[in-house]
């Protein structure tokens, strides 16, 4: 379809954050001698999980990282998941962990995230890293929300005093989400499962943030005409959650599912990486 919406190529953007990226993974490398590693790790077989991993592990070989992948059982226990995640957390050659999630519905999923130790969570997952978020401290941000932030700065999208609305209360995307735009100077609203006349809610926002697991769940006449469109969803069928096609015609930008937030979140985690590396070996960055 044609479009007048600005169309926030998440690609694109994300391939200038892992050049970045790449420069100062080779300042660590030879300032130290050492590689920046980034441990992913996988409990079960979900396809979709194991794909993630794959993609993440590409992303860090191609800015010269070292990525390690230690698979566990589906029947894997949260003790042992926790034991583990412990385990590398403590050692000194990892840099950063990834937890795929989700994780099997036997662990307690939080509990394996906060084995994580703060200065490795790269992801952003723990209750520390959200603390740091809301307080405005330094931190790693949840990397999808982080993502979203640094998507719609590259498009010099206006955010303050403007009205977000984010769907969606997840710990590690709508939540933070919500933090980092308040901190930007929004007003934020957040939708959930429980919100009345959400379609109503959603019509004020200069901001929306779709992220709610259900495809084309947000319709385009739900839209303000000029509002900015971020779909945070991905699902079967390389759909997000906006109705894109009936969305674009009202929106002044909007992100494409593939291509939009996806890209972002990798990026953000490689970056997120290299920079523990570089605070764990006591380096600065060159200007």
């Amino acid at each position: 379809m044609t479009t007048t919406a600005t169309i926030l190529d998440g690609k694109a953007v994300s391939l200038q954050v892992l050049d970045r990226c790449a420069d100062r993974v080779k300042q660590i490398v030879d300032q130290t001698g050492q590689t920046p590693c980034l441990a992913t790790v996988l409990v079960g077989h979900d396809p979709a999980s194991v794909t993630y991993v794959r993609m993440k592990q590409r992303r860090c070989e191609a800015v010269g990282m070292k990525s390690i992948k230690i698979e566990m059982g589906d029947q894997t226990t949260t003790h042992e998941l926790v034991a583990k995640i412990t385990q590398i957390s403590n050692d000194p050659t990892i840099n950063g962990i990834l937890l795929q999630h989700p994780v099997p519905k036997q662990i307690d999923e939080r509990a394996a995230f906060e084995a994580i130790l703060p200065d490795k969570d790269v992801d952003g997952v723990t209750i520390h890293s959200f603390g740091t978020t809301s307080f405005g401290l330094p931190g790693f941000g949840s990397c999808t929300p982080a993502g979203i932030m640094r998507l719609m700065d590259a498009y010099n999208t206006p955010i303050a005093g403007r009205h977000a609305v984010v769907i969606g209360r997840s710990p590690i995307l709508g939540k933070p989400m919500a933090m980092m735009l308040l901190a930007s100077h929004a007003t934020v609203t957040i939708c959930h499962s429980k919100t009345q006349n959400l379609p109503d809610i959603v019509k004020q926002g200069d901001i929306v943030v779709a992220a709610v697991g259900r495809p084309e769940f947000v319709k385009g006449d739900w839209i303000k005409p000029g509002a900015v469109v971020i779909d945070a969803g991905y699902n079967v069928g390389n759909v997000g959650d906006v109705d894109f096609d009936a969305a674009a015609e009202r929106a002044s930008m909007i992100t494409p599912v593939p291509g939009g937030v996806g890209p972002m979140t990798i990026a953000t985690l490689i970056d997120q990486t290299s920079l523990a590396a570089a605070k764990q070996f006591g380096l600065t960055e060159k200007e």
